[in-house]
């Protein structure tokens, strides 16, 4: 692209409560040390003391960088940035969708746009991978796609996160997008011929949970028809509500974990559409 071509900003974390350095402590247990806010002074966590992390700021300074300088300036205009943090801010998830980068998903009775969308999760107290994610967002009911098979790009421990690998997977990033739009679309034209009751107790263990996500399945196939991709859109919607739209709510047990809460089911509903008996759906 032209070295003057405008890169819109995206976001900023200086001087927020993300911007702050790691501190280490020593404590009194051989090989383990404490993990520190510079600023407040809280304690964060325990680590090993051969852990070493970046700042928050500098890592996703850094996925911004790289996402700047290797995507056009179009793809990027009007980009919606959603940050939540947990652990009190140990933990950081990022959430961009391009409003640009769009597919329409077309079934029997409905139509829905599907963007791109790019996720990032940094850790600084030991229970959180470096990662990077491009999936897909529902426009139509906001619910975010991440599917497994295409959407994986970098999963690093903490002594370092690279980022020569990344630059070419988000390169490769926009065709991958389009081949998951064109697999959904198939998802779509397909029939879906099975008890859904039976189906989604044997796919999911708990038997509340199943009730509760046949009701749900019964809700978008009223939407978008009765087809493979209104079963998956349940699943998506499961996986960014925790309210009354769903049923699905979160307990409050006092603790800072909603974010990590949300991406553990987006990680559960890539293992369903992963497993056997998803894919035998797929099956003419």
């Amino acid at each position: 692209m032209p070295l003057d071509a405008y890169i819109p900003h995206l976001f900023t974390l200086e001087d927020t409560n993300l911007d702050f350095k790691v501190k280490y402590e020593d404590t009194k247990f051989t090989g383990k040390r404490y993990v520190r806010n510079s600023v407040t002074g809280e304690y964060l966590g325990i680590v090993g003391d051969k852990f070493s992390t970046v700042n928050h700021v500098n890592f996703f300074n850094g996925i911004k960088k790289v996402i700047q300088e290797n995507r056009h300036p179009v793809d990027l205009d009007g980009a919606k940035v959603n940050i939540k943090t947990g652990r009190n801010n140990a933990f950081v998830f990022l959430d961009i969708t391009l409003p640009n980068v769009k597919h329409t998903i077309t079934t029997a009775k409905h139509q829905t746009v599907i963007n791109e969308r790019i996720i990032a999760l940094h850790g600084i107290d030991g229970l959180t991978s470096n990662q990077v994610y491009f999936g897909a967002i529902d426009s139509y009911c906001s619910n975010g796609q991440v599917g497994g098979e295409f959407d994986l790009i970098k999963r690093k421990n903490t002594s370092g996160f690279t980022m020569g690998r990344l630059i070419a997977e988000v390169k490769l990033a926009k065709s991958n997008f389009d081949l998951r739009c064109e697999m959904m679309q198939k998802w779509a034209n397909i029939p879906l011929k099975v008890d859904g009751k039976d189906f989604l107790s044997k796919l999911i263990k708990s038997e509340t949970m199943a009730k509760k996500m046949y009701e749900l399945a019964c809700q978008e196939i009223s939407r978008r028809g009765k087809n493979v991709y209104a079963l998956y859109s349940a699943f998506t919607n499961y996986s960014s509500y925790a309210d009354e739209r769903n049923g699905f709510n979160i307990r409050n047990t006092g603790f800072d974990t909603k974010a990590e809460t949300m991406w553990k089911r987006e990680q559960e509903v890539a293992k369903w559409i992963s497993s056997p008996q998803f894919k035998s759906l797929l099956v003419a």
